[in-house]
């Protein structure tokens, strides 16, 4: 028999618990109520856990008070360790020599930023004196300057307050309308770069979506009527100069490609002007040749159109003529082994593709501040531009390495040509223009390292912003002269050389380092409050998206970048005018790290198969003694003088001048522009006294 279910004699319970109150209303509009009193049960006596909850709060609170004192600490500790590095940097700043540039590089900026500099301490000092005696009225309308209140003749105290007031007239009238004229420029060009950025961003989410890459029908090393894949010839190319510390990573792992030894031929382009290090790398070179590795030496007396000249010199050997592709790696560059299986069947059934380019990956991209802010900027470069232009473009510049050439393509296009520094955006734009097409692969990676120190990558960054704007100059003739199509002209003329390498840094530079700063001491002219905050913090985001893991940076990574914007600038100048520096070539440092476990193990077989014996086998007499004779000097001569950190008076000047505006702008209450300031203007002084790479003893 089922349970009965019968809950109405419980529903019918009245329990009631607690003491009634009657409520009486003197008023006759009020109804009596009667209220019962708390369950005694339902809410407890809390007088036993008040002491209990009165000292866990205390706790609570001692361990917030531990934590804030212990921030104020460390705050005050990098305040109080700043002025120390400052002394120290200007101390030593004969043996640091300072800067690297020469006395004429950069000299017309610099005596512009000290000019703005001087004008702004001048004006802070007038505005603060103005603000102690009470001068400061309402901010006039920029439309109606004569809105702006002019006291009468007997509200006039002294010379300064004339002055002052003469200044207010004077700014309202003459100076507000030119700088406000520029900053909508510089907004409109802001505002189109950021959705240039906004839909590269959104067709890399798209090639995400609809997982487009670049693939290969079928696996051409595997066939399946039983016919062998024909390995085409191939030549690999090494250029370098100099590079001690890398040498012998970048041609151990050219040696270790999978590729029928008979179809593969190194060569080791070296431009070293050091004796020493020419006998190191060709002893190199012979050991590897002796384990049987295709790999030749060659090294030019004369050095000409730097690595453009070095590559050129190479191709023009007779037994290129043999070889079908040539794959190119810089010095401090590691393939992997099926770097070759992986990117050169794209070129078969494919006439018309004249470049296959691979992604660069970093092994040192977490060493420092410096290291991690460029792989968000490589990253983004890499998966957002060079993926989203080489799917629906099939054009991007060519990187210099990690990339393999049809040698056709090159030789149809004109081979390498010195002059530029940015050979390898030449070739791409030449071989664009003759109808060649190019394909990113993301997902093939080589080894690679970015620079550690500011010094280094200041100077690289200085030749990749001027040698552009170089180019663009010489190019633009034959763009508009091309047979290629209207789009694909405007894509190269408006896009790639204007937007991304010209008006980039232009207003980068001249919104936040000179527009802002000038606003706080022309107030009639303002920058909105998106323009400073909102958008450029959208567009931070964007960017680090390919580089999530980097997320915690994204605020260093929006002040440094603003920070970079003088150098891009000066170099982007420099090379649309053809200064001096245009056609600079500064070798990058490097520091030989390979911190990939895969590379260690490599390096440990390396060491347990090649034994001393049988490398004084295979080198000559002459070689020898000439090795031993080198050791020998270099143990005998004495160690070099510690290099020192630099000092870098542009950014100097502008920190001055960004911290000299921010507390302009604490007269006039801006908050958000106070803040930016104060940080961007810390950005650059840290910058300025190399305190963000590489530190040197």
């Amino acid at each position: 028999m089922a349970p009965r279910l019968d809950f109405s004699g419980w529903w019918a319970k009245d329990k009631r618990k607690g003491t009634p109150v009657v409520v009486t209303m003197e008023n006759p509009n009020y109804s009596v109520l009667e209220i019962d009193g708390p369950d005694t049960e339902a809410f407890p006596s809390m007088d036993k856990g008040r002491d209990k909850n009165a000292k866990q709060f205390t706790w609570v609170l001692l361990l917030k008070a531990h934590y804030a004192v212990g921030c104020i600490a460390s705050v005050a500790a990098v305040l109080w360790a700043l002025p120390r590095v400052v002394k120290r940097r200007l101390v030593f700043r004969r043996a640091a020599a300072t800067q690297s540039d020469e006395p004429d590089k950069g000299h017309l900026m610099l005596r512009f930023i000290r000019g703005f500099l001087l004008f702004s301490l001048v004006a802070l000092a007038f505005e603060l004196v103005a603000y102690l005696n009470g001068w400061h009225f309402q901010k006039p309308d920029l439309r109606l300057p004569e809105s702006l209140h002019i006291p009468e003749a007997t509200e006039i105290h002294g010379w300064m307050h004339s002055a002052y007031l003469s200044w207010l007239s004077f700014r309202a009238d003459y100076i507000a309308y030119p700088i406000q004229l520029l900053s909508y420029m510089c907004i409109i060009l802001f505002v189109i770069q950021s959705a240039d950025r906004l839909i590269l961003c959104l067709g890399c989410f798209w090639i995400k979506f609809k997982k487009i890459k670049p693939r290969v029908e079928s696996d051409p090393f595997n066939s399946d009527d039983g016919s062998e894949y024909m390995y085409p010839m191939v030549l690999v190319q090494i250029p370098m100069c100099n590079e001690r510390e890398v040498y012998e990573q970048s041609i151990s792992a050219a040696c270790q490609i999978d590729w029928p030894k008979d179809r593969l031929l190194i060569q080791v382009l070296d431009d070293s002007d050091d004796e020493t290090i020419q006998l190191l790398i060709s002893t190199e070179v012979s050991k590897w040749s002796q384990r049987g590795v295709n790999i030749v030496y060659r090294h030019r007396l004369v050095r000409t159109g730097y690595k453009a000249g070095n590559l050129k010199s190479a191709m023009s050997c007779e037994y290129v003529r043999d070889y079908e592709f040539v794959a190119i790696f810089d010095a401090d560059f590691q393939p992997n082994p099926d770097f070759l299986k992986l990117t050169i069947p794209h070129f078969k059934g494919n006439p018309e593709l004249g470049l296959v380019q691979a992604r660069w990956s970093f092994v040192n991209k977490n060493e420092n501040l410096l290291t991690r802010l460029q792989n968000i900027n490589l990253c983004f470069h890499f998966e957002v531009e060079q993926q989203v232009n080489g799917v629906f473009w099939n054009f991007f510049g060519f990187n210099g390495t990690a990339g393999v050439w049809r040698i056709k393509a090159l030789e149809d296009s004109g081979g390498w040509l010195e002059r530029t520094t940015v050979e390898d955006m030449d070739i791409a734009v030449r071989a664009h223009l003759h109808g060649w097409k190019f394909i990113f692969l993301n997902d093939v990676k080589v080894l690679c390292e970015v620079p550690e120190s500011y010094e280094a990558y200041r100077k690289q960054q200085h030749r990749w912003h001027s040698g552009p704007m170089h180019l663009f100059r010489l190019c633009l003739p034959a763009i508009i002269t091309s047979k290629i199509s209207i789009w694909k002209k405007a894509n190269l003329i408006l896009l790639f050389f204007l937007l991304r390498k010209l008006i980039l840094p232009f207003y980068s530079f001249t919104l936040f380092c000179v527009i802002l700063p000038l606003t706080m001491f022309v107030p009639e002219a303002e920058l909105p409050v998106w323009v400073i905050c909102y958008v450029p913090v959208i567009m931070s985001f964007l960017n680090i998206l390919p580089a999530l893991r980097s997320f915690p940076f994204v605020v260093p990574y929006l002040l440094f970048e603003n920070t970079m914007s003088v150098t891009k600038f000066n170099a982007m100048v420099s090379g649309l005018f053809k200064l001096g520096s245009s056609y600079e070539w500064v070798v990058t440092k490097k520091a030989g790290r390979s911190s990939e476990s895969d590379l260690l193990t490599a390096a440990e077989r390396e060491a347990k198969i090649v034994s001393l014996p049988l490398f004084h086998k295979g080198a000559s007499e002459s070689e020898l003694s000439e090795l031993n004779r080198l050791k020998e000097q270099h143990e005998k001569a004495p160690s070099p003088a510690r290099k020192a950190n630099k000092i870098y008076k542009k950014e100097l000047a502008l920190s001055l001048l960004l911290l000299t505006a921010a507390a302009r702008s604490l007269l006039s209450a801006q908050g958000i522009h106070f803040y930016f300031l104060l940080f961007q203007g810390m950005s650059f002084l840290l910058v300025g006294l190399d305190l963000i790479g590489e530190q040197m003893s």
